[in-house]
This record gives structure tokens, sequence and C-alpha cells, in this order.
């Protein structure tokens, strides 16, 4: 399998935080990696560094066979990478349509009507082809995030990063976004990397799961091995509390 992301020994340092300690991670082509671990445990950073977010203090980044450094990182990272944020940082002045196909005029110069038919097809893969007039403000946050996916796939990139996508919903909105991304899952060959709470979530698309604490990769291994074996005693705790065994 190709490697689409490869961290080598990568260390974050902000000010007197070492938040990132010597993570090694690789991420084939198409595979669903999920990273979950308690809150401060280093994941949203880990994903920050694959799109160079966030610089590594040290290590390197390897994007589709390529290593990102600071010069090159806004052509490696706009060609490869496309990310969902935890808010939905769509731009309020501009209707979902706009909002959906500025990155592919200006970025990767698509012509309109081939931006606004990527739009489109995308707006149906998340259910709200209705919406496309509509803007931000009139929309709910699970809707809101929903257009924040389908924003990122009309970058159609090989590598989609999800930095805790649900986390500023409401509960109850929580289950439509999660189903847009089982489905983009299941039915895609994208990359993805999803930094999530959601466990269910994790169980059904993951096709491998990270534990992370304290900065550092406790342990991994496919969803049925981690969640019903778990090999260390912190990952065993943090599952008895959040599966409430």
């Amino acid at each position: 399998m190709k490697t689409m992301i490869k961290l080598s020994h990568i260390h974050k340092v902000f000010g007197d935080l070492h938040v990132l300690k010597d993570v090694n991670l690789e991420v084939g082509e198409g595979e669903k990696l999920v990273i979950i671990g308690p809150s401060g445990s280093g994941k949203s950073t880990t994903v920050r560094c694959m799109n160079f977010l966030e610089v590594p203090t040290s290590g390197k980044v390897f994007i589709n066979g390529t290593e990102v450094t600071p010069k090159n990182r806004l052509k490696v990272i706009r060609e490869n990478t496309s990310m969902v944020f935890q808010s939905f940082n769509l731009y309020p002045h501009l209707d979902v349509m706009h909002n959906l196909t500025l990155a592919p005029v200006k970025i990767h110069h698509k012509s309109e009507a081939e931006a606004r038919e990527l739009a489109r097809h995308y707006l149906q893969v998340v259910g709200l082809e209705n919406k496309a007039n509509a803007y931000p403000a009139a929309l709910s946050g699970g809707q809101q995030q929903r257009i924040a996916i389908a924003r990122a796939l009309c970058q159609q990139s090989k590598i989609m990063l999800f930095d805790e996508p649900t986390s500023a919903l409401d509960p109850e909105t929580i289950q439509e976004v999660l189903d847009v991304m089982v489905k983009l899952a299941e039915e895609s060959n994208i990359t993805m990397v999803v930094v999530t709470h959601e466990m269910g979530f994790a169980r059904k698309v993951a096709d491998r799961v990270v534990f992370m604490e304290d900065g550092r990769i406790i342990e991994e291994g496919t969803p049925d091995e981690l969640f019903d074996h778990p090999k260390s005693e912190r990952v065993k705790q943090f599952l008895g509390k959040i599966l409430n065994h």
C-alpha cells in the first residue's frame, strides 16, 4: 500500500509545553485512520502537523512521498490535502455555492461551470442540494458542518483531515454529520484521518485506531483489537470510562 502520510520523529513545543513527543505514524492510501485519546493528548496538534498548520519543532512530514518544508508546503498541501475543522470556517458573506466554488476556481484553476458542477455533486453527497443559495447564518450547525465537508470534497484531494468535526455541534445534529462521514468512508478511496471522541464512529469506520496520551502514541490497532482487547492499562481505563463498561 502506498504511504500517503508519514510523520517521522515529530516533536512540537509551544513555549514550555512539549505537546508532541517523538510521534511516528504512517497512513496508507485509502486508509481510514481514527485518532482518539483524552483532551490535551496531542491529537489535534498531530493532525495539524500533517498539513503544516502547525510546523513541527523537529522531525519530518511526508505527504504523498514528498517531504513538506516551509518553502513547498503551500503547493504540496494544496495539491494533496483538505481539512474539516471543529468550527465550520465558512465565509459568512458568501452563499453556499460560492463557499464551495471559491477554492476550485482560485486555487485549482477550474472554470466557473466546472466548479459549480462539482459543488452540486458534493452537495448531493452530503444531502444538502437544496441549500446552494443559502447563507451560512441560515443553516443549523450540523448543516454548516456538512457544507464544510462538501467544500473540502470540492478540492478533490487525495487526503482529508478532520479535527473533531462534531465537537461544536449539539447532540441532535452530531449524527447527521457522522452519517455523511460514514458514507464517505465506505464509498470513497480518500485517505481519511479523523480526530474524534465518537467511539461508535471510530469502531464503524476506522481501518486502524490510534490512542494518544501526553503527546505520544500509546497503542494502535484495528477497532476490534483496540476496543475489545486493549493491551495497555491506560487504554483499558480510558475506554472503560467512555464506553461505560
